[in-house]
Formats: C-alpha cells, structure tokens, sequence
C-alpha cells in the first residue's frame, strides 16, 4: 500500500498518461496488467496506485521505490521498454518523473 511520508527516504515516480475516453480502459488495463505481472516484482518496488480523471483523459500513476537506480533499472529492462511501446500507442504521450516527499498535511 502506498504511504505518503516525507521523511521516507523512497524515490516517487509520478507518471501522467494523456489518453482518450475510448482508449482509457484499454490504457487502464494495460498498466495493471505491467503492475501486476511485472514491475510489483522488480528489486526495489514499494507500492504503486492508478488513478483515472473524471473525463477520462488522463491515467495518472504514483509508485515508490528504494532507490532511483531500481526504478532506473525497471526501466531499462527489455520487458518494460516492451511495454512502454505498448503503451505509447493507447496515448498521446506520457511522461515519469522522480520526486521527493517534501511535506505531507
């Protein structure tokens, strides 16, 4: 489960997808299928959670790992450059960034 703490010291990747309402299930499924069956079991892998906008649209995706080097590695591996192929036909574009927790209220 994910839990937001500042003094974690975690990496946290936010991603945004930018989809359409007729590809956001397929994009939806898409990811928890990754998830499932691939990135939860890579080194370094805390917790992820999807989250999907009203209008259908946009998929974003909070995940935490140990250290930037497992996400990095995660990544990098021939599975998940497979699969962000894949994604990358059900969305106009999408975009992971690594952040730290600096507050949480």
């Amino acid at each position: 489960m994910v839990k937001i703490d500042a003094g974690a010291s975690c990496q946290t990747v936010l991603t945004t997808f930018e989809c359409t309402p007729g590809t956001c299930a397929d994009l939806l499924e898409a990811l928890e299928s990754a998830y499932s069956e691939f990135i939860s079991k890579q080194p370094g892998f805390i917790a992820a959670g999807l989250h999907v906008n009203d209008a259908q649209c946009r998929i974003a995706n909070y995940s935490q790992w140990v250290r930037r080097e497992d996400f990095q590695a995660m990544l990098r591996s021939e599975e998940m450059r497979k699969r962000n192929r894949a994604f990358a036909a059900l969305c106009t574009r999408f975009e992971p960034v690594l952040y730290e927790v600096a507050r949480v209220f």
